[in-house]
């Protein structure tokens, strides 16, 4: 067991040190191969939720896209595709996994602004 988790401490990345939680706005950044091309896009949203450790350690990003849907992707935080991860907004929410966010629509569905300067 011992070696596992060697071999995984060698490939964590600098990403987990990121402090971003539910309720923030992130910008992803994550390489996409297109035949012999790779480019970078960025994937805009909430975090819904953020899980596990080490390795699997995974966050969800929600977004709006056209007319009022909204798509969800799961991202692993140790891909060697996310190029980076930005915090565009700091959120106020009460719980971790903010799931009550898919039954909302429009003004319902925004998460307050935290104040960076306050500690909680």
């Amino acid at each position: 067991m011992d070696r596992i988790q060697q071999i995984e401490k060698e490939m964590l990345t600098d990403n987990h040190a990121l402090d971003f939680r539910s309720g923030d706005v992130v910008n992803v950044g994550y390489q996409i191969k297109e035949g012999s091309k790779v480019r970078t896009q960025f994937y805009r949203g909430t975090v819904i939720q953020r899980k596990g450790s080490g390795m699997a350690e995974t966050f969800t990003v929600r977004k709006a896209s056209a007319n009022g849907i909204f798509v969800e992707r799961i991202f692993p935080i140790h891909s060697p595709l996310i190029e980076s991860i930005e915090v565009v907004t700091r959120g106020k929410v009460r719980q971790s996994r903010i799931y009550y966010l898919r039954d909302r629509i429009g003004k319902a569905a925004r998460v307050r602004v935290r104040d960076i300067n306050k500690k909680n």
